[in-house]
């Protein structure tokens, strides 16, 4: 039936459209009578068999007659395999592309909420007033406290955030977060976290461009840390009692960090260029990669090392794209070098938004699950059996969830 297919395909090509006809008349009833065994789970027999090979049989010498040599088929099936492999890639390079713009865009019910907010925002006077009087909180400063920091622009994923993490802490008033935002959301991100109450934690909204010192052409992520004594997080949603990370000992180290290497495709060869000198000459390319999105600064020694000019230095370096092309892992990668300290695998498990069969057992004794991927759980390409671990933390009563959801 193989090689029937290529003489169709070569028929076509010589006009030949009769015998490519009857060719693909033949196909068919091939591909009819396997169809009907496959149903019935029962082997073909040779009264079925029969007339449909001798007929196919047929057309096949009449074609090799027609002077449709092995030479030329053979010559025929590679060209059509090329161009099948081209439009196999371009339709995976498309699909990367679609999955990306899916995981990347806001659902509409998500923007609904967002806009009833902001609009509570600029209509409410008193909550503006709160936001101030907030805003001056001791507590925001307190070393002797718990210090989160997020940053993110989708309000939902950060209140998933703050109340999983309230919620699995034994003494959540202890807790503070420092949440930082764009602009467009940040009237949306106050009005949500001054109108719902998590725990009697404290909760600072920030608006990132009015940090004046911060240079845009650095990271989007990370960018500098905030002058404080006291360590930062950036995570994902928490199952466990975070405040242990406070604990740990990073022997010196500047950033805590599960490793990603348990797979080859996460080690350093895989993000950066090592045929360029800068590289190859300072990095080892078996060096195992680390997982952002949980993550301990220790920001005496973040000072000490002057973390944020070798992180500036390597943007730098990379101003034509020839160390890595995109991401914000790699620079992150060379920053860190050698000042990571490996944290146990339970504190921080990934692949919820990619990987469809995480054991349960890692998911069940995780600290931190993170939904990376592009199977966000706000999104309706979501992986359904992680959902719940999602939606537990999302207030569902909430009036304009509600409103939205059904609108």
């Amino acid at each position: 039936m193989t090689l029937a297919k290529a003489y169709v395909i070569i028929a076509k090509e010589h006009n030949n459209l009769h015998l490519a006809w009857e060719l693909s008349s033949n196909i068919r009833s091939c591909q009819l009578l396997l169809s009907k065994a496959a149903m019935r789970e029962e082997p073909i027999s040779l009264e079925e068999a029969e007339p449909i090979i001798k007929s196919l049989s047929s057309l096949i010498f009449k074609a090799q007659d027609a002077h449709y040599d092995i030479a030329t088929t053979i010559t025929t099936m590679k060209s059509h395999i090329q161009a099948l492999e081209e439009r196999a890639n371009a339709a995976t390079i498309q699909s990367t592309v679609f999955g990306q713009l899916a995981a990347e865009s806001i659902p509409k019910n998500l923007q609904c909420i967002d806009i009833k907010l902001t609009a509570d925002w600029l209509q409410n006077k008193s909550i503006q007033e709160l936001a101030d009087e907030r805003r001056n909180s001791p507590r925001l400063v307190d070393n002797n406290l718990y210090h989160f920091c997020i940053f993110s622009d989708n309000l939902l994923a950060v209140s998933v955030v703050v109340n999983s993490t309230v919620s699995n802490a034994e003494h959540p008033k202890q807790l503070v977060f420092h949440i930082v935002t764009n602009g467009v959301k940040y009237g949306a991100m106050q009005a949500w976290f001054l109108s719902n109450d998590f725990k009697g934690a404290a909760i600072e909204v920030q608006n990132i461009e009015d940090f004046t010192w911060l240079n845009a052409s650095y990271s989007p992520v990370v960018k500098q840390l905030l002058d404080a004594d006291s360590r930062q997080y950036f995570f994902e949603t928490s199952q466990k009692d975070l405040t242990p990370l406070l604990s740990l000992d990073l022997h010196g180290n500047v950033n805590g960090a599960v490793e990603t290497c348990l797979e080859a495709f996460h080690r350093y060869y895989k993000y950066l260029n090592f045929s360029n000198p800068l590289i190859s000459t300072k990095f080892d390319p078996q060096a195992c990669g680390w997982a952002f999105g949980m993550n301990v600064f220790d920001l005496i020694s973040w000072r000490k090392e002057n973390v944020t000019a070798r992180y500036h230095y390597w943007q730098e370096q990379n101003v034509d794209k020839s160390l890595w092309k995109l991401g914000s892992l790699p620079p992150g990668l060379l920053a860190f070098y050698g000042l990571t300290e490996p944290l146990d695998r339970r504190w921080h498990v990934l692949g919820l938004g990619y990987d469809l069969n995480i054991d349960n057992r890692l998911i069940e004794t995780a600290a931190v699950i993170h939904f990376n991927g592009n199977m966000k759980p706000w999104l309706k390409l979501s992986i359904g059996r992680y959902r719940p671990l999602w939606e537990q933390y999302v207030n569902q009563t909430h009036r304009y969830l509600q409103d939205c959801v059904t609108s």
